[in-house]
Protein backbone atom coordinates (compact mmCIF):
# COMPACT_ATOMS: atom_id res chain seq x y z
CA UNK A 1 0.00 0.00 0.00
CA UNK A 2 1.24 2.87 -0.91
CA UNK A 3 1.86 6.56 1.00
CA UNK A 4 2.20 9.68 0.48
CA UNK A 5 2.16 13.36 2.66
CA UNK A 6 0.42 16.33 1.11
CA UNK A 7 0.89 19.80 2.54
CA UNK A 8 -2.36 22.19 3.06
CA UNK A 9 -2.71 25.64 3.89
CA UNK A 10 -4.63 26.47 7.41
CA UNK A 11 -7.72 27.46 5.29
CA UNK A 12 -7.77 24.51 2.98
CA UNK A 13 -6.85 22.00 5.91
CA UNK A 14 -9.73 23.66 7.77
CA UNK A 15 -12.16 23.55 4.94
CA UNK A 16 -11.25 19.27 4.25
CA UNK A 17 -11.68 18.69 7.81
CA UNK A 18 -15.08 20.31 7.84
CA UNK A 19 -15.79 18.11 4.41
CA UNK A 20 -14.68 15.13 5.54
CA UNK A 21 -16.55 15.54 9.09
CA UNK A 22 -20.12 16.18 7.63
CA UNK A 23 -19.48 13.65 4.62
CA UNK A 24 -18.22 11.04 7.18
CA UNK A 25 -15.43 9.66 5.11
CA UNK A 26 -11.84 9.02 5.71
CA UNK A 27 -8.80 11.55 4.71
CA UNK A 28 -7.67 8.03 2.93
CA UNK A 29 -10.62 7.29 1.35
CA UNK A 30 -11.66 10.41 -0.15
CA UNK A 31 -8.06 10.93 -1.53
CA UNK A 32 -8.08 7.05 -3.08
CA UNK A 33 -11.62 8.12 -4.69
CA UNK A 34 -10.48 11.03 -6.09
CA UNK A 35 -7.68 9.52 -7.34
CA UNK A 36 -9.91 6.63 -8.76
CA UNK A 37 -11.88 8.68 -10.89
CA UNK A 38 -9.57 10.69 -12.16
CA UNK A 39 -7.31 8.47 -13.41
CA UNK A 40 -10.28 5.89 -14.97
CA UNK A 41 -9.47 4.45 -17.85
CA UNK A 42 -12.90 4.03 -19.26
CA UNK A 43 -15.96 6.85 -19.95
CA UNK A 44 -17.93 7.27 -17.03
CA UNK A 45 -21.45 6.09 -17.73
CA UNK A 46 -23.37 9.13 -17.59
CA UNK A 47 -20.96 9.56 -21.46
CA UNK A 48 -21.61 6.04 -21.88
CA UNK A 49 -25.13 5.45 -21.55
CA UNK A 50 -25.62 8.30 -24.79
CA UNK A 51 -23.94 5.51 -27.08
CA UNK A 52 -26.95 5.21 -30.00
CA UNK A 53 -28.62 8.44 -28.43
CA UNK A 54 -28.42 10.02 -31.64
CA UNK A 55 -30.14 7.89 -34.68
CA UNK A 56 -29.83 10.22 -37.41
CA UNK A 57 -25.93 10.58 -36.91
CA UNK A 58 -24.01 9.36 -39.41
CA UNK A 59 -22.10 5.82 -38.91
CA UNK A 60 -18.02 6.08 -39.77
CA UNK A 61 -17.87 5.10 -42.42
CA UNK A 62 -20.66 7.18 -43.94
CA UNK A 63 -18.24 9.92 -42.63
CA UNK A 64 -14.83 8.48 -44.39
CA UNK A 65 -16.78 8.42 -48.07
CA UNK A 66 -14.04 7.60 -50.11
CA UNK A 67 -10.88 7.73 -49.60
CA UNK A 68 -8.84 10.09 -51.29
CA UNK A 69 -4.61 10.02 -51.37
CA UNK A 70 -2.84 12.90 -50.27
CA UNK A 71 -1.42 14.21 -53.60
CA UNK A 72 2.07 14.10 -54.64
CA UNK A 73 4.42 16.71 -52.36
CA UNK A 74 7.98 17.29 -52.91
CA UNK A 75 10.16 16.73 -50.19
CA UNK A 76 11.32 20.11 -48.06
CA UNK A 77 14.83 18.81 -48.02
CA UNK A 78 16.85 19.78 -51.28
CA UNK A 79 14.10 21.14 -52.88
CA UNK A 80 13.96 23.74 -55.07
CA UNK A 81 12.16 26.99 -54.36
CA UNK A 82 12.92 28.42 -57.70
Amino acid sequence: MGRFTIYLDQKTERRLKAFLEEANVSKSSWIASLIRKNTAAEWPERVTRFTGAWKDFPKVDDLKGELVSDSHQKPLWGASWT
